[in-house]
């Protein structure tokens, strides 16, 4: 089958019934019938083979009143009398890929590939990728007639669709340094504002450790002074003691002295 874009048919459409095999003469017939009625109710356009050359006229009428072709695949070889011949090997019988009374796949490959490969690709080139070459350029700005009505080079049309996205692009450029700058702009605006925060925490941690600093340097100064009054005060206790030590020893020769003296 094919593609389309926005309703244009873009290559050339040939219909085909695949596995043709599976279903009885007559429902194939009337299958066609019902595919060409659809594709013509659905205003689906298909290749018709030509019929203005007057050698292949005959022939290319005949064959347009098969469409859709009807075919049959094999990749097996079954020997057929005395030759061997692609095929499909059922238990009622065989269906040979090459015979024209089980399929269409002779019929299809002779309009294709013998008669009217040539005018196959002259319309695909010429009539569908051209038309569609054409509507996508005009598409994109591209016309042969100007505003007034007015033959345009294609070569000046392209300059200045050319030069018209240049300035887009630098537009957009523009726009997205700007939008980067500004981005910048606020992220220095958040990292300052977060710095300063850090700093004031920085200098308020430092005066709570000064002020720690000094009230443990007065409570040291306290406990020494406390010290040094202990001290003193145990001084003074202890040299009453060392003097009354210190006396009775004298007291005591000197009663023996007197004791002497008196015997």
């Amino acid at each position: 089958m094919a593609a389309s874009d926005a309703g244009r048919q873009t290559v050339n459409i040939i219909p085909i019934i695949g596995k043709a095999d599976s279903i009885s003469k007559t429902e194939l017939q009337k299958f066609k019938n019902k595919i060409m009625s659809e594709l013509v109710g659905n205003d689906v356009q298909i290749y018709q083979f030509p019929t203005d050359d007057e050698t292949i006229s005959k022939t290319n009428n005949v064959m347009n009143g098969h469409l859709p072709f009807a075919v049959v695949g094999s990749t097996e070889f079954v020997k057929i009398g005395n030759k061997m011949v692609r095929a499909r090997q059922y238990p009622w019988g065989t269906v040979e890929v090459e015979n024209e009374n089980h399929c269409d796949f002779v019929k299809l490959r002779e309009m294709l590939i013998y008669t009217n490969m040539e005018d196959l690709r002259e319309q695909t080139h010429a009539r569908h990728y051209e038309l569609y070459r054409r509507c996508r350029l005009e598409e994109m700005g591209f016309r042969d007639i100007g505003p007034e009505n007015k033959p345009v080079s294609l070569q000046e049309a392209y300059e200045e669709k050319r030069h018209e996205f240049y300035l887009q692009l630098q537009r957009e450029e523009e726009e997205m340094r700007q939008r980067f700058v500004q981005r910048v702009k606020e992220k220095e605006a958040v990292l300052k504002e977060a710095e300063q925060q850090i700093q004031t925490k920085f200098e308020h941690r430092m005066l709570m450790n000064q002020e720690m600093k000094l009230k443990l340097e007065k409570k040291k100064k306290a406990l020494e002074d406390e010290i040094t009054v202990f001290l003193e005060k145990k001084a003074s206790a202890e040299l009453p003691q060392s003097q009354t030590s210190v006396s009775t020893p004298i007291v005591s020769l000197k009663r023996d002295k007197d004791r002497k003296n008196f015997t």
